[in-house]
Parts: C-alpha cells; sequence; structure tokens
C-alpha cells in the first residue's frame, strides 16, 4: 500500500517501466545475441567462415584419419560420376591438347562432374589444405558437399587413434579419372579415381577406387591399410605392367634386362598398375610383379598408389632411384618404377638404361 497522501498515478507507474526495460535491453541484447550465435541465429562466435564438420576439421591441424574418411567417400562420390556418365553413353569427350608424346589428352564429362564431387568435398571439409587437381575448377559450377564426420569402421579397425598434422603441411592430389583414353573406348577395368595425401612432399594417405567394380583400395603410412602385398613376386623373370601407348620402349630394354621369359603387360591408368602389384579381389585385375614407366608422368597419377606402396613396405621411385616429392611442380621427369616385396636398389642397379630412355 502506498504512504498515506501519495498517489500512485497509473501512467507514471508505466512510464517508470518502460525506463526500466529499456535499460535491461541495453545492458543484456549483446550478451543475449552472442550466446543465441551459438546456436546458429547470428552466424559464428569470432566471424564468418564455413560452418558444421568443415569449421571442427579446421584451427591448424587435420587429423589424417579423418582425411583418409573424407578421401575414400571422394574417391567413390567422383567414381559414382563416372560410371553414371560411361553408362548413360554421352560422354561429351573433347581434346585438352596433346600430350608430350603427341596422343591426344582426352576429357569428358566424366572427367569433370567426378572431378567437382571430389574437389568440394575435400575442399569443404578441409578449408585450409592446399589441394592439386587434374581438371580445372570452375568457380560458376561451387557445391557446398558436407561430410558428416562419421569415420568407417574398418578404417577405425585399422587406425585406433588421431593422427594430427599441421594444415598447411597438407597437399592433396587428386584424380578424378585416371585411364580417360580407356574410358572412351569402353575399357572399364582400367578406370580409377584416386586421392592422395602429402604431408611435406611426402605421401601419407593413398585411395584408389575401380567404379565400375566398385572395389576400393586404401592405405595410411604407419598406420593401416585394407590391401595387402601379395605373398610372393618373379623378381628373375617378372611380369611388368607399361603403359599401353609406350609399351614398345619398356619392352626392348626389359627383355634385354630380364631374358626372354619376361612378360609384358601393357595396360592403361596408373592406379590400375599399382593395383597389378598387390593382391586385390577383383576378378578384372591383371597381376604384375613391376611396374614401370619410362617418360613424363603427373603426380596426380602416381601419389596414390605411391602412399599404399610405401604403407604395405614397397617402393615408387623414377628410374634411378630417387624419392618423389609431391610439392612443387605436377609432374616428373625420370619415369618410375614401383615395386614391392623385392630390393628395389637392385633393380634400379639392374635397369640404366630405363632411366636414359625416360628423358627422350
Amino acid at each position: 500500500m502506498a504512504p498515506m497522501g501519495i498517489r500512485l498515478s497509473p501512467l507514471g507507474v508505466a512510464v517508470f517501466c518502460l525506463l526500466g526495460l529499456g535499460v535491461l535491453y541495453h545492458l543484456y541484447s549483446g550478451f543475449l545475441a552472442g550466446r543465441f550465435s551459438l546456436f546458429g541465429l547470428g552466424g559464428e562466435p569470432g566471424g564468418g567462415g564455413a560452418a558444421g564438420p568443415a569449421a571442427a576439421a579446421d584451427g591448424g591441424t587435420v587429423d589424417l584419419r579423418e582425411m583418409l574418411a573424407v578421401s575414400v567417400l571422394a574417391a567413390v562420390r567422383g567414381g559414382d560420376e563416372v560410371r553414371r556418365v560411361r553408362e548413360s553413353n554421352v560422354l561429351h569427350e573433347k581434346s585438352k591438347g596433346k600430350t608430350r608424346e603427341g596422343a591426344e589428352d582426352k576429357m569428358t564429362s566424366g572427367d569433370v562432374l567426378s572431378n567437382r564431387k571430389m574437389f568440394y568435398l575435400l575442399k569443404t571439409s578441409f578449408p585450409n589444405v592446399q589441394i592439386n587437381t587434374e581438371e580445372h575448377v570452375d568457380a560458376a559450377d561451387q557445391e557446398v558437399i558436407l561430410w558428416d564426420h562419421k569415420i568407417p569402421e574398418d578404417i577405425l579397425k585399422e587406425i585406433a587413434t588421431p593422427k594430427e598434422v599441421p594444415a598447411e603441411s597438407v597437399t592433396v592430389w587428386i584424380d578424378p579419372l585416371d585411364a580417360t583414353q580407356e574410358y572412351t573406348e569402353d575399357l572399364r577395368k582400367y578406370v580409377t579415381t584416386m586421392v592422395c595425401v602429402a604431408v611435406n612432399g611426402k605421401p601419407v594417405l593413398g585411395v584408389i577406387h575401380k567404379p565400375f567394380s566398385e572395389y576400393t583400395a586404401w592405405a595410411m603410412v604407419d598406420g593401416g591399410s585394407n590391401v595387402k602385398a601379395r605373398t610372393s613376386y618373379n623378381e628373375k623373370t617378372p611380369r611388368i605392367v607399361v603403359s599401353r601407348s609406350h609399351s614398345g620402349m619398356v619392352k626392348q630394354v626389359a627383355l634385354q634386362t630380364f631374358g626372354n621369359q619376361t612378360t609384358i603387360i601393357p595396360a592403361g591408368g596408373a592406379g590400375y598398375k599399382v593395383l597389378a602389384l598387390l593382391d586385390v579381389p577383383d576378378k578384372s585385375q591383371e597381376k604384375a610383379d613391376l611396374y614401370i614407366h619410362v617418360t613424363y608422368i603427373k603426380k596426380w597419377d602416381i601419389c596414390a598408389g605411391n602412399a599404399i606402396l610405401k604403407a604395405l613396405g614397397g617402393h615408387m621411385t623414377t628410374l634411378n632411384g630417387e624419392e618423389i616429392s609431391y610439392t612443387g611442380s605436377d609432374g616428373i621427369e625420370g619415369g618410375l618404377l614401383a615395386s614391392i616385396r623385392m630390393n628395389h636398389q637392385a633393380l634400379v642397379r639392374k635397369l640404366p638404361d630405363l632411366e636414359k630412355t625416360g628423358h627422350k
């Protein structure tokens, strides 16, 4: 009850209450807006940027186990596009020009659409890493493809704990459609999609996916893999897998080095050739003991296979035995020699003429 003799005006009380509410709003509006932003109503605290899993993956480091999971998913999704376009039989084939050897460097809509899926899934998930890809990325076709942050059980089983590295040390190499020439000829068994992750130039994660048999091989150096080497290899009279378009040069020197019992297997696609050295449960996959290439080759063609071989104790080097760095230029001049469960350096010494051939 108000003191005797003092009468409260309803209008005055209303004005006083409104003034009080104004003061409270001024004091707490900034605080409340900041809290609401945590729930996605006002963007992320402290600035913009991608929301969801991509932001969580950022922060100066990346987890290689997560990168492997996304790389597998990217290779599979890219492979889905490759298969869909091939089965539609509308490839929109065109030439990007000539290779150094004078062959047509072909591109199809399978290359383009696979590249878009693979690139933007990796870029959205890991925005702070460098990504090198064989095909041009058109900003007009940009997609935001989110990863659900689930690591498959087969990866968790092999790699139990996170493996973090600085994001700035990572380079990703994408091949959205390996063996495009064979793809246009409908030689489907040679076709792969590949992702490789290099840390400080060294290949540490490799994924090779075969879209038409839906087989995927992956491995992490010092981590684990879902593929293994075969139990034995023929080092004396090896089966050698080589490029379909450049087998003549290799065949001449290989027969001279290993003898007339050596078998030469012409094949398309660097990914297919690496799988030929491994124990792959794919009936369409040929088997070889060595993989030799004698001319210029792009790094996105070989990085994934290099990582897988390295993880399994194998080797991929230039023909003179030098390790391949996955930084800098897009390709290597010195050809390559790939082997597993063999004396790699002894093979390098045994093939001196191939290194010279590689510069022709």
